[in-house]
């Protein structure tokens, strides 16, 4: 059985390795690139994008310092207790109307990779936060310039009870997983990321993630408050998620309320 000490060690991540088992031609992952500290890895790749790299950049961060996520929140952690990295892509095969499904497909392969990897039951909270038994253990941000989309994960690995930035998180050492490897669990979320990637940007169907999603989204069916970019919010029972991503919310006979941004609270 591994110690409790042992579970709490926190080593670098060696991208050497990760580039290895990841990196290959014809695959989807052109460059992994691990920094010791920086502000946020997305602000850093959307730099890129606007500079025109190519997509499959990988930037991992042991530390973020201004990490960001929805509607403007900051946020940092302490060195390697976390995976804090950005992905750069361009689905410029996929209609501008479904690319909204990035994040969301980003959620499914973290938390297939979870699953899989850690042994844990990781669900999904739309629009963008991955779940273990109710609380955050992952959030994703998506940001946009031009053809290209930066998502950005941040994962809670081996965080204590004490470091975990609000009451209603949680991590993969709290949680008692399987895993706590960085690298093994990087390689796994990249892996089933890619695979989810291809094929949604090479199908007929790009909205064929739907059913997966819909399988593990456990705010479909849930009263929730939505608060709308601007503040405004609204109230209802959330009802689906349509093809293009959006939350449908009941907020009353015969009226539901498509919503393709917001902070969703589940009441109960």
């Amino acid at each position: 059985m591994t110690s409790p000490g042992t579970r709490l060690q926190r080593p670098p991540l060696d991208a050497a390795a990760l580039s290895a088992g990841l990196v290959r031609p014809g695959g989807l992952w052109r460059d992994i690139r691990v920094v010791s500290e920086t502000g946020s890895t997305n602000a850093d790749l959307l730099a890129e994008a606007r500079a025109g790299a190519a997509e499959g950049q990988v930037l991992v961060a042991e530390t973020q310092t201004a990490g960001r996520g929805r509607l403007g929140r900051s946020w940092s952690g302490a060195p390697r207790a976390a995976l804090a990295f950005s992905v750069l892509l361009r689905p410029v095969a996929v209609a501008p109307a479904i690319r909204a499904w990035l994040p969301l497909l980003t959620g499914i392969a973290v938390a297939a990779a979870l699953r899989a990897e850690a042994g844990v039951t990781a669900t999904l909270k739309w629009p963008n936060d991955v779940l273990v038994d109710g609380r955050k253990i992952a959030g994703i941000l998506a940001e946009a310039h031009g053809d290209a989309i930066v998502a950005g994960v941040g994962l809670n690995v081996t965080l204590t009870g004490a470091e975990l930035p609000v009451p209603t998180a949680t991590s993969l050492l709290l949680e008692n997983a399987a895993c706590l490897d960085r690298e093994r669990l990087l390689a796994a979320i990249l892996t089933e990321l890619a695979r989810r990637y291809t094929a949604w940007t090479a199908g007929p169907d790009p909205a064929g993630l739907r059913p997966e999603y819909l399988r593990w989204c456990v705010t479909v069916g849930r009263e929730v408050r939505v608060e709308l970019p601007g503040g405004t919010l609204l109230t209802g029972t959330a009802t689906d998620v349509d093809e293009t991503g959006r939350l449908a919310v009941r907020t009353g006979p015969g009226t539901t309320t498509l919503v393709g941004a917001g902070d969703v609270v589940h009441v109960r």
